[in-house]
């Protein structure tokens, strides 16, 4: 990935002032509550949901597992069907491949399809410095664009603003960067949908190059396919005469038949419908017919790296649904700028250190960003465990050891700060492998419990900063059960 965000700290300090915003988290607070009611009432709806959950693990688990095979098979059916495939390996090769494709065309312009894989890579940043205008589509993503701003979420990039933000920034914005709001716009979401929609339709009908990203490729066809809820997408990817697509290696699936599964997960689990009302897919190239050129950009950023670790990449069946955002605690309170990344929430927090290693500081607190709680589990369409993975990338930061960076395996050193966890641990390894010393230890803290102090000292002061120290019993457990064994024989 092309790094964090110019500044940013790391996630404690981020979210420690995000918590003091009440608007924020006024605004978040009704927003992810909402759209998680929807979800569940929609899921509910299936009685073979499991089932289908299941399903989508076991069709990612298999396409990771052969991601070479299915990948050049890709390549052959988008050639076959008359597109060219490009092969990014990292965030600036992508950005070089798209840079030169769209000043191929002469064109000064782009108008975009909401695109995770453009943002991880920073692409409009990219074609901005070319001299290339890059116009979002998207409504949230347009917000975004025209606050000069930064998303916060992956399904609702501008859930961290209410209606009247929103007609603050189209009315001040619009004008520079094409059709001005409407004179005396107000903040009803129809009103605003409209100003969006007239500001939008001169580029539609103008731009002669889109880019776009996927949700899922189709290996046996050459298959691409966006799902959206506005109809910008289908615009973009049918007017322009050119379509460049940058997609992630990981979004490749191997049958047609596959993404039933996929077209019925996705839908309810991000947005709460039972159908997705804007499903478009076009394979290569048809005379008279969308687009004259197509160019597939696959990008591996860090992907191939991550397949190589066998607990975290799970984290690559991710079909950017959101819902483990909006169940998520943490994120309800800091919102998504303080992950510092395009991917915020649970799957940020295992997304983004993997696929740019955790020698940042943000980095290095991402995996830390949970209360492990596990409801994002729960809802995950695909079933990636992100507290297993947490928990992995937690050991990773606090110990170091063996990873694979660039293609190649390579030992880490722990990141800074963990010194006194490192020790804590060694001592709590040798105290559990003596059980007579563990005993004794136990009497030991049992006896001396009116001495617990209220706060720990030095680095435990964090972690009673915000929690208390629990009351210690009378008597261990172990001295309970043989109590207990002892009344109970005759």
């Amino acid at each position: 990935m092309t790094g964090t965000y110019l500044g940013m700290p790391a996630f404690p300090d981020a979210a420690r002032e995000a918590v003091r915003d009440e608007v924020l988290r006024a605004n978040l607070r009704h927003a992810t509550h909402t759209i998680r009611d929807k979800r569940a009432r929609a899921v509910a709806e299936l009685e073979d949901w499991d089932r289908l959950r299941a399903a989508g693990k076991a069709v990612k688990d298999h396409t990771l597992a052969h991601l070479d095979r299915y990948l050049l098979q890709l390549e052959a059916s988008v050639t076959a069907a008359g597109g060219t495939v490009h092969w990014a390996a990292d965030a600036d090769e992508a950005n070089r491949i798209v840079t030169d494709l769209v000043r191929g065309t002469g064109e000064k312009e782009v108008v975009k399809v909401k695109s995770m894989a453009t943002q991880e890579i920073g692409l409009n940043e990219a074609l901005e410095a070319a001299g290339i205008a890059a116009y979002e589509t998207d409504l949230a993503e347009l917000i975004v664009q025209l606050g000069h701003d930064r998303p916060s979420h992956i399904l609702v990039p501008a859930i961290h603003r209410n209606r009247g933000e929103i007609r603050e920034v189209f009315a001040a914005e619009m004008g520079s960067w094409g059709r001005p709001a409407p004179e005396g716009l107000g903040d009803d979401p129809r009103e605003l949908a409209e100003a969006a929609r007239l500001h939008l339709r001169e580029k539609f009908l103008r731009a002669r190059v889109a880019v776009s990203g996927a949700n899922f490729m189709v290996a046996e066809t050459g298959t691409m396919v966006v799902l959206e809820s506005e109809g910008n997408g289908r615009m973009c990817l049918t007017l322009p005469e050119t379509l460049i697509s940058v997609v992630g290696i990981e979004k490749v699936v191997p049958t047609f038949r596959d993404l039933e599964i996929f077209l019925q997960t996705l839908p309810r689990s991000s947005t709460a419908e039972r159908m997705n009302p804007y499903t478009t897919m076009w394979t290569g190239t048809t005379e008279g017919d969308g687009p004259s050129v197509f160019h597939l950009v696959l990008l591996d950023n860090g992907r191939t790296d991550t397949l190589a670790d066998e607990v975290g990449r799970q984290a690559l069946r991710c079909i950017r649904c959101s819902a483990c955002l909006n169940v998520c605690p943490v994120y309800e309170r800091a919102g998504g700028h303080a992950y510092g990344s395009v991917y915020p929430g649970p799957i940020g927090a295992i997304l983004s250190p993997q696929l740019r290693g955790t020698g940042s500081a943000i980095d290095a607190t991402l995996p830390y960003a949970s209360t492990l709680c596990g409801a994002c589990y729960e809802v995950c369409p695909v079933a990636i465990d992100i507290p297993e993975v947490l928990v992995h990338l937690r050991e990773r930061v606090a110990q170091g050891g063996q990873v694979t960076r660039g293609g190649i395996r390579v030992r880490i050193r722990p990141a800074d700060g963990h010194t006194a966890e490192r020790a804590a641990m060694r001592a709590a390894r040798l105290l559990l492998d003596r059980p007579g010393a563990l005993r004794a230890g136990e009497r030991l803290l049992a006896r001396a419990r009116r001495l617990r102090p209220r706060r720990l000292p030095g680095p435990g002061r964090a972690w009673t900063d915000s929690r208390e120290l629990p009351e210690l019993p009378e008597r261990s457990f172990r001295d309970w059960w043989a109590a207990r064994e002892k009344e109970a024989r005759p």
